[in-house]
């Protein structure tokens, strides 16, 4: 799964990082690195862009850089929520 596929609420741990060049280079600079943690905070109105917390701040990310970046979701958060519905 891509980071603009999660839901708000929602934390993965990224598995992979790609575009090409300085892009790819700007997203591990900002902190995208696998095995760290994300959480979805906030979609704006329109959809585009979100609002991520990684590595205790936040940031800000178009759609088209999010979906550049795979995630694998929590087993603990996926338990948490089939929870918090029942």
């Amino acid at each position: 799964m891509t980071l603009d596929k999660l839901p708000i609420g929602a934390v993965a741990s990224i598995t992979h990082v790609g575009g090409e060049g300085a892009l790819r280079l700007r997203l591990l600079d900002m902190g995208l690195i696998p095995g760290t943690s994300v959480k979805v905070q906030k979609v704006a109105p329109m959809g585009d862009p979100i609002e991520l917390t990684v590595r205790g701040y936040s940031l800000t990310m178009r759609l088209e850089d999010a979906r550049k970046i795979e995630v694998t979701q929590d087993a603990a958060a996926k338990s948490a929520r089939r929870e918090a519905v029942k």
